[in-house]
C-alpha cells in the first residue's frame, strides 16, 4: 500500500511596496506624467550649452579681431592724424581718393604679381617635393623636417638670412664672381629684378606648409587605386593624372587660399630686404604702404580707408577662390 505525501506549497510571499511589479507600475505612471522635452526646448538647451563653451573664445576674437576692424572702418571715414586735431568726419572721401592715387596703385600692382608668383610657386614646387618626398624611411623623414623649418622661423629672421645672401656684396653675387660672372645681377639694388627677389624669399618660406599638405593629401590616397590603374595600362603620368591629381583637390584648396592671403598681407620680407624700394615703391605693397602712411606720414584716417579695401579685397578674393576650388573637389 503506497502512502502518498503531500508537499505544502507555501504561497509567495507579498513583496514589500515600491518593488517588483508594483514598483514598475509606479514608474509607468510616473513616466506617463512626465512629458519628454519638446525638440524646441531640447535646441533651447544645447544653445545654451554651446554658448557657455563658446563665449570666451568669442569674446577673445571679439575683443581682438572684430573691434579694431570697426575701429579702423571708423577711422576710415575721418582725417585723423594724431599730430593734427581736431579730427573731423570726411565721410568716403578717403576711399574716392584711393582710386586716383599713384602710390596705391602702385602698391596694389605689386601686390598681384606678389600674390600670383608666391601662389604658382608654392604649389607647383609644393606639389612637386611631396611627390619626391612621398617614400618611406628615416631620411625621407628627415627631409621633410628640413623643408618644414623655413614655416616655423619668423619671417624677420627669415629675411635678414637672405638680404645677406642677396646684396651686392653678398654670397651669391660672391659665388657668382667666383665662377666667371663679372658683373652679377643686383638682386636687391635693381629695380626690375627687386619684386621678383622678395617675392622668391616669400614663397621660399612658405613652400615647407604646402609640401606637408600635399605629403598628407598623398599619403590619404587608397593604394588600391594605384594599383587598378596599373593593371589598367596606366603610366606613372595617367595614374597622376586620373588619380592622383582629382585626389588632391582639398589640398590644392588648402594650399591656393593660404598662399593668396599670405601673399597679399606680405610686410616684413619687403621692410627689411628693400625697405619698398630701390626707387620709390618699387616693392611695396598694400601691407606696407599702410604701415607707412598710418605710422611714419601719421595720416591714419587715410591709412585705416586703404586697410579696409585690403581687408575686402582679400575677403573678396577668398571667398571666390573658396568657392571655385570646392566645386572642383565636387567635380573630382
Amino acid at each position: 500500500m503506497e502512502i502518498k505525501t503531500r508537499r505544502r506549497v507555501r504561497p509567495p510571499a507579498a513583496a514589500p511596496p515600491g518593488t517588483g511589479a508594483a514598483a514598475g507600475g509606479q514608474r509607468d505612471v510616473r513616466a506617463k506624467r512626465r512629458p519628454a522635452p519638446s525638440r524646441r526646448a531640447r535646441s533651447r538647451a544645447g544653445l545654451r550649452r554651446f554658448a557657455l563653451f563658446a563665449a570666451p573664445g568669442l569674446l577673445v576674437y571679439a575683443a581682438l579681431v572684430l573691434v579694431p576692424i570697426g575701429i579702423a572702418v571708423g577711422y576710415g571715414l575721418t582725417d585723423k592724424n594724431p599730430f593734427d586735431p581736431p579730427t573731423e568726419f570726411v565721410g568716403l572721401e578717403n576711399f574716392t581718393d584711393l582710386s586716383s592715387d599713384d602710390e596705391f596703385r602702385t602698391a596694389l600692382k605689386n601686390t598681384v604679381v606678389i600674390t600670383a608668383i608666391v601662389t604658382l610657386a608654392t604649389n607647383a614646387g609644393g606639389l612637386a617635393i611631396a611627390l619626391l618626398l612621398d617614400r618611406r624611411g628615416w631620411l625621407y623623414n628627415a627631409l621633410r623636417s628640413v623643408f618644414f623649418v623655413p614655416v616655423v622661423l619668423s619671417a624677420v629672421v627669415v629675411s635678414v638670412i637672405w638680404q645677406t645672401i642677396l646684396v651686392d656684396d653678398g654670397l651669391l653675387n660672391s659665388m657668382l664672381r667666383q665662377v666667371g660672372v663679372a658683373d652679377p645681377p643686383g638682386w636687391l639694388s635693381d629695380p626690375g629684378l627687386a619684386l621678383y627677389t622678395v617675392s622668391w624669399v616669400i614663397a621660399w618660406q612658405g613652400l615647407g606648409f604646402c609640401v606637408v599638405i600635399y605629403l598628407a593629401g598623398l599619403q590619404g590616397i587608397p593604394q588600391e587605386l594605384h594599383e587598378a590603374a596599373a593593371i589598367d595600362g596606366c603610366g606613372p603620368l595617367m595614374r597622376f593624372r586620373h588619380v592622383t591629381w582629382p585626389m588632391l583637390a582639398p589640398a590644392v584648396t588648402i594650399n591656393t587660399v593660404m598662399s593668396l592671403i599670405g601673399g597679399f598681407k606680405a610686410y616684413d620680407q619687403v621692410q627689411v630686404l628693400t625697405n619698398g624700394g630701390p626707387g620709390p615703391g618699387t616693392t611695396s605693397t598694400l601691407a606696407f604702404h599702410v604701415v607707412q602712411t598710418a605710422f611714419s606720414g601719421n595720416h591714419i584716417g587715410y591709412a585705416s580707408a586703404m586697410a579696409a579695401v585690403m581687408l575686402a579685397m582679400v575677403a573678396a578674393i577668398s571667398v571666390v577662390a573658396l568657392r571655385l576650388l570646392q566645386k572642383r573637389e565636387v567635380s573630382s
